[in-house]
């Protein structure tokens, strides 16, 4: 893996333990030569991240829209910065450069950036892991509610297993770096309406 997208939040959240696993996993990379792309901002988790990368010497990618382009917002100091006109230019380009995808804890931005990588591989858009660092159990009622939608037939068992979690940086780089994706067809099988 050369890049890994990561999702997470503008704002340091509630506990210190989401910016220092922000911190390790930005270390971590930097060590492994893994390359960061995430969404360009200086503040937040995404600027705790990005700031571990680049102190280590590490490349760290931003993509930001016009809109959030802000002085007080985005990261002027990074390897590279792409400036797009819309979020979806925004999440096609990391898509583009990233091999992988991790969620770290973030609000509606991150869920639905997360959620659109997992979607994307659901119907074969990519074969890159998509994966959530699920620091102090944050994203234990999320796991939940997809178990729940495995429980109510909604989501196949291969569709749920392609979700890669741990609490642990090291091991979760270390199953998306072995992560092998499965030939999935997605409509085979499904009642008819």
């Amino acid at each position: 893996m050369k890049r890994i997208a990561v999702y997470c939040g503008s704002c340091m959240g509630s506990r210190v333990e989401y910016r220092q696993a922000a911190e390790e996993l930005g270390h971590l990379m930097a060590s492994r030569n893994i390359g960061l792309v995430y969404g360009g901002g200086r503040v937040g988790l995404m600027g705790a991240i990005a700031k571990a990368v680049l102190d280590d010497g590490g490349e760290a990618i931003g993509v930001i829209p016009h809109f959030l382009e802000k002085e007080e917002i985005v990261h002027r100091h990074l390897t590279e910065l792409h400036v797009v006109d819309t979020m979806h230019q925004r999440k096609m380009k990391m898509a583009e450069l990233a091999d992988g995808f991790i969620a770290l804890p973030g609000g509606f931005g991150t869920l639905e950036e997360w959620f659109e990588m997992l979607t994307w591989a659901q119907i074969g858009h990519h074969q890159k892991p998509v994966a959530l660092l699920n620091v102090s159990g944050y994203f234990d009622p999320l796991l939940e509610m997809i178990r729940r939608g495995y429980d109510e037939c909604f989501i196949r068992p291969e569709f749920r297993d392609m979700i890669i979690q741990d609490s642990d940086q090291v091991r979760l780089l270390d199953r998306m770096e072995s992560f092998k994706p499965i030939k999935l067809e997605k409509w085979s099988g499904l009642e008819k309406v």
